[in-house]
């Protein structure tokens, strides 16, 4: 599914790039085609009008001049004295076809009211024209001169024109697909860590569900089988299967509202309700409530706090109490009986740190990131049926919408120690 998603994310961004890039760079192309050709074109009208103005100023034409007019100015041609052809244009062997300056001379004529053929149609000034023909740049003159006139058309091949044009377009489409190319393949990389937190919210989500389903479906057996003893027991058995069902009923309880708790913090809707606590306050209520419980299984129970008076601490007491509850109650799980728990308080210049100590078997490295996980147990061989794995995850929520930190090191000597840093304000 997320496989089939990148390739369409991927080829959607590329196509709209495509499309982008494809619009930019015909515009840009379309410009500087259109400069191109201008500049072609001004280049020839000036090279023209210095051809004529030559003309105009010599009596005689030079044939080494016209030889060398036209290899630099990449030109063709043909003059005529009186409408007779100069002797230079009968020897060149590589000149223009005749037809093509006879096609130019008729453009001039019908098109332009300019009539090589008829020399009488000049004044005592030069008359001269541009235009363009389908592959030619062409100008036409009349040079009045004392013996008569001298006509002239001057023809610019488009070819060079073409050929730039041809090597800009490639230059332009060769730069527009390596830039499709290489943005196609940042859209998959992007694309690909886009879809990452997706798939990874996705798998996490398909085995909450999967856990929350196995650990619901173990209370709602035995409460179902319990229903079908009760049925086929005797009144004096009923009580017991009651006792079960309703043990069993808590247990599935006690599992949805953390699931619930979750869910609300999922969707951001956990409300907390800061206010200024006394920290070692709260410590010592926490501890008086489970000094009992720790002597019903045989543990020994200390509290450290620091001796000089410490700041009040912005923080929702409720929900810090039922963090320390958390982990007071996995430290009674998990420590074996006569164990050590400490329950201690201390300040750092930015934060408040608490700490719940014991002398347990510990957690090993690989899993010290993996505790806050849901549904994940540190030691998967015990089977705490009041511990579902998601205290811990609860705790880790908590503590993240106080702007702190949960993270659980190990206790000289042996065992685990979970701290929790609460900025100071």
């Amino acid at each position: 599914m997320f496989h089939r998603l990148h390739i369409q994310m991927t080829f959607f961004s590329a196509l709209i790039i495509g499309i982008v890039i494809f619009i930019m760079t015909t515009a840009c192309n379309f410009i500087a085609e259109n400069s191109t050709r201008q500049n072609a074109w001004n280049a020839f009208q000036n090279n023209a009008i210095s051809c004529i103005s030559h003309l105009e100023t010599q009596s005689i034409i030079s044939s080494d001049w016209i030889l060398q007019a036209e290899k630099n100015y990449d030109i063709s041609m043909d003059i005529r004295d009186n409408g007779n052809s100069l002797y230079l244009k009968k020897l060149q062997t590589d000149s223009l076809d005749e037809t093509i300056f006879r096609k130019a001379e008729e453009i001039s004529a019908a098109s332009y009211a300019l009539d090589l053929s008829n020399p009488g149609a000049v004044s005592k000034l030069t008359k001269r024209i541009f235009f363009q023909m389908k592959d030619f740049y062409v100008s036409t003159a009349l040079i009045p001169k004392s013996h008569g006139t001298v006509s002239m058309i001057i023809l610019y091949s488009l070819d060079s024109v073409k050929h730039r044009i041809l090597l800009q377009r490639l230059a332009f489409s060769g730069a527009a697909f390596l830039a499709i190319l290489a943005l196609s393949i940042c859209s998959w990389f992007f694309t690909g860590r886009m879809i990452t937190p997706l798939e990874k919210s996705r798998q996490e989500q398909t085995e909450f569900i999967a856990a929350a389903s196995h650990e619901l479906r173990s209370p709602l057996a035995v409460i179902l089988s319990g229903i079908s003893a009760m049925k086929k027991a005797d009144p004096k058995e009923q009580e017991h299967f009651l006792s079960v069902i309703e043990k069993e009923g808590t247990r599935m309880s006690l599992l949805i509202n953390d699931m619930l708790s979750l869910s609300n913090a999922d969707n951001h809707s956990w409300k907390m309700h800061p206010v200024f606590c006394e920290l070692d306050t709260l410590l010592l209520d926490t501890y008086e409530k489970y000094e009992p419980l720790m002597q019903d299984h045989h543990m020994k129970f200390f509290i450290e706090l620091p001796e000089e008076e410490i700041p009040s601490c912005p923080c929702d007491p409720e929900r810090i109490s039922q963090v320390l509850g958390i982990l007071l109650d996995n430290a009674i799980s998990y420590v074996p009986e006569n164990g050590k728990i400490i329950l201690s308080l201390s300040q750092t210049e930015t934060h408040f740190l608490i700490r719940v100590k014991d002398n347990g078997p510990g957690i090993p490295d690989f899993a010290k990131t993996s505790v806050f996980r849901r549904f994940y147990r540190a030691d998967s061989a015990r089977n705490n049926r009041q511990h579902f794995g998601l205290g811990l995850c609860i705790a880790y929520e908590i503590i993240s919408l106080h702007k702190g930190t949960i993270s659980v090191l190990d206790t000289p000597g042996g065992g685990s120690t979970f701290q929790i840093s609460l900025p100071l304000a």
